[in-house]
């Protein structure tokens, strides 16, 4: 038999379709095969969370999705509501500051992978994660999203996070670049600071995204930088991020921000979302056509926007055999709930009170509305339909109600929302709250306060919940007080009961005053996702030894905090549309520790059940992967088995430049056993001794004399030796 030829009219396959080539050679292909309103389809949305999609030539939409705790339920296509689906429930993951607790990068990592393989399964080849803004202020209201106070802490999650998640087929975009820092005003508010304050504070972990992780995507923030749209702000996006970082994916405007043609055609935004009106009509759609056939636009910046956003969706085998996605799955669920174990932090144990022995206690009373809500659905865009969410109470009964009565008393009730409105293109939900009455206030109380009486112990859970003027998407807090009463209520119960403990539920720093020094043991829970409560009971009982550490300073009182303490509205919320950052670079505990003032519980604070003991530090200099590297010995001088967050800071002796009094530059979690001792060694670059220099636009590591701290906390430093420093090195 004759074996004929290939049949002529069998097309070769694409090589734009051929998944053994380079993502170039597939652009390079698929490129001139698009029609400028193809190519145009690829640089705005056509739906609330897709963009491009050429069916002729077999090229899907790239579809988003919210957000940095999980894969949000389906809305849409052309609305806020939810579509109804019942295939939408995902893994609620503990979101951003609970995260950045656990000073764990190798769990962000696993938050990334679980994040991504749900997406996969959910056919989302972009995932809007993480938030990596810094915690200006503890007032924040999307403080809970990010990593906290710290650009080097922040950085080292963040690089994490878009490993894992891009791993797993999935865009990871960072986001909100930048300045991002409150959400009054946020579309519109003008943000100044020094050059200096930006690179050293509020870029680092951009570029560690980028540079490290090898991020393909950024959001663009709301506000404006220098009398410029983040979302096309020519020297953050085309100076910065693109010429100096080097950055080749997307830059993606957050929804409806985008406010002009020719900024977001010029000024280095890729893929517009989310602008009021008919898609055709957004700002890259209509006007950039007519612009192009006008020659008031060349066609290679387009291009360029396209190859951009292709360069995504081919990365994530859109266009091959994309590997299959799970979710929900046991190991997921085990994920998050280690997440959750290892960001809570023991703020006080005084007495040694926990862990409780139900074995040994026959009445718990557990107070605290907090202690049954639910959290992952709210939040706006970070929230989560879940699969399954683990209340507090249910986590304490599931590990103690065998052993031990468990009783529970509402004693409080946060605000509920009263009315409903749509307050921006982002569908970020704005609302009317109403408190309780004060008759209901009171009876909630006494009820509460003759359970307390009746328990041998007590566990109050508290806090702040997803709410207007909490920690919620579009508002900020009022103040730092606990709502709905709370600081009166535990003061009422610990008078009748003093074994209290209070459980705190809140993405950002609370004031305890009245109660805290009344109260023997205080745990900061945040928002634990999905295993929530089992992960609070496993703590609480002792299954897991405590190992969180603030990612942020809880300062006494608000005026304490950098960008409260003058009490001028241009350092914050804004006066006349522009808000002044004259703080500078004390953010967070640079400026507590720079100003001498005590906080409430400082950065990287955190107690164990156990203890540890730090000695024989010593700086080696000269090697080929750091400019010195710190070695010491850590031990678990206690009883129980337990993990130490080593922490250590550079401090420069005679700098050039003010810089703040110390910086957090490196870090380690240690797990040892009763009596082990472990070497831990901490390499620095020339990055951890170096400002940024504006006269010479470029970092400088200047030689000369540096302190070398080793710690458990920023104020609880217990080794300390010099550092000369020989050679200065200045670069990008």
């Amino acid at each position: 038999m004759f074996v004929g030829a290939l049949r002529a009219d069998v097309a070769p396959r694409p090589l734009y379709l051929d998944a053994t080539q380079s993502i170039e050679a597939r652009i390079d292909d698929l490129l001139p095969r698009l029609t400028l309103e193809e190519k145009l389809g690829f640089v705005h949305a056509n739906s609330k969370f897709s963009a491009g999609g050429v069916e002729r030539l077999g090229i899907p939409r790239l579809w988003l999705a919210d957000g940095p705790q999980g894969v949000r339920e389906e809305i849409g296509p052309d609305t806020w509501a939810s579509a109804g689906w019942t295939n939408d429930f995902a893994t609620a993951m503990p979101p951003g500051i609970g995260l950045a607790a656990t000073w764990n990068p190798e769990l962000a990592v696993a938050t990334g992978r679980v994040i991504g393989e749900e997406a996969r399964m959910r056919n989302k080849q972009v995932m809007l994660g993480p938030g990596l803004n810094i915690m200006r202020t503890p007032l924040g209201g999307r403080n809970y999203d990010y990593f906290g106070e710290d650009p080097w802490l922040a950085g080292r999650m963040t690089v994490g996070y878009v490993r894992g998640m891009q791993a797993e087929q999935v865009i990871a975009c960072i986001k909100h670049f930048a300045a991002n820092n409150q959400e009054q005003e946020r579309g519109r508010i003008n943000v100044e600071m020094d050059e200096r304050t930006l690179r050293e504070i509020y870029l680092p972990a951009f570029e560690a995204g980028v540079k490290e992780g090898g991020a393909l995507a950024v959001m663009g923030a709301y506000n404006q930088f220098r009398g410029e749209h983040c979302c096309h702000n020519d020297y953050l996006l085309n100076q910065i991020l693109k010429k100096e970082w080097g950055f080749t994916g997307a830059v993606i405007s957050d929804w409806s921000g985008t406010h002009d043609t020719r900024q977001a055609v010029l000024n280095g935004l890729d893929l517009e979302m989310g602008t009021n009106g008919a898609y055709d009509d957004f700002f890259l759609a209509k006007p950039f056509r007519e612009g192009i056939k006008a020659g008031t636009y060349p066609v290679a910046l387009l291009d360029d926007k396209v190859r951009r956003n292709l360069r995504m969706l081919i990365a994530t085998g859109a266009l091959d055999q994309r590997r299959p996605g799970s979710i929900n799955t046991a190991e997921h669920l085990a994920t998050a709930r280690r997440v959750a174990e290892e960001g809570i932090v023991l703020l006080k144990n005084t007495g040694g009170l926990l862990p409780l022995d139900p074995a040994k206690v026959t009445t718990i009373a557990v107070i605290g509305e907090n202690a049954v809500r639910k959290f992952a659905a709210g939040g706006n865009s970070a929230g989560v339909k879940a699969f399954r969410e683990i209340t507090a109470f249910e986590g304490i009964v599931a590990r103690a109600g065998a052993q031990a009565n468990v009783t529970f008393s509402t004693g409080y009730r946060q605000p509920v929302r009263r009315s409903v409105y749509q307050v921006d293109a982002a569908g970020v939900r704005g609302s009317e709250l109403s408190p309780a009455k004060p008759e209901e206030i009171e009876s909630l109380a006494v009820r509460a306060v003759r359970a307390a009486q009746e328990a041998d112990v007590v566990i109050f859970v508290g806090g702040l919940s997803h709410q207007t003027f909490g920690d919620d998407e579009g508002t900020d807090r009022r103040d730092l007080s606990l709502t709905a009463h709370q600081d009166e209520l535990i003061a009422r119960i610990v008078a009748v009961n003093p074994r209290t403990v209070v459980a705190l539920i809140t993405g950002s720093p609370v004031v305890m005053d009245p109660w805290l020094a009344k109260v023997p043991a205080v745990l900061q829970a945040w928002y634990g996702g999905s295993e929530a409560g089992t992960a609070l009971a496993a703590v609480l009982f002792g299954d897991v030894n405590p190992s969180g550490k603030l990612p942020c300073t809880f300062p006494k009182s608000l005026k304490d905090s950098p960008a409260h303490a003058a009490g001028l509205a241009r350092q914050f919320p804004g006066e006349n549309g522009t808000e002044h950052y004259d703080e500078g670079l004390l953010v967070g505990y640079r400026w507590f520790d720079t100003k001498q003032i005590e906080p409430l519980f400082p950065f990287g604070y955190g107690l164990s059940y156990t203890q540890f003991a730090y000695t024989n530090l010593k700086v080696v200099s000269g090697t080929a992967a750091a400019t010195a590297t710190v070695q010491f010995d850590l031990t678990n001088t206690g009883t129980r088995e337990g993990a130490e967050v080593a922490q250590v800071y550079v401090h420069s002796a005679h700098p050039r430049l003010a810089r703040p009094e110390k910086e957090l530059k490196g870090f380690a979690k240690v797990a040892l056993k009763p009596g082990e001792t472990k070497t831990v060694t901490i390499p620095l670059t020339s990055r951890a001794f170096a400002f940024y220099d504006p006269a010479q636009s470029a970092w400088s590591a200047e030689a000369g004399a540096y302190t070398i701290q080793v710690g458990g906390s920023s104020r609880d430093l217990r080794l300390e030796a010099n550092y000369q420093l020989t050679t200065t090195t200045v670069g990008r």
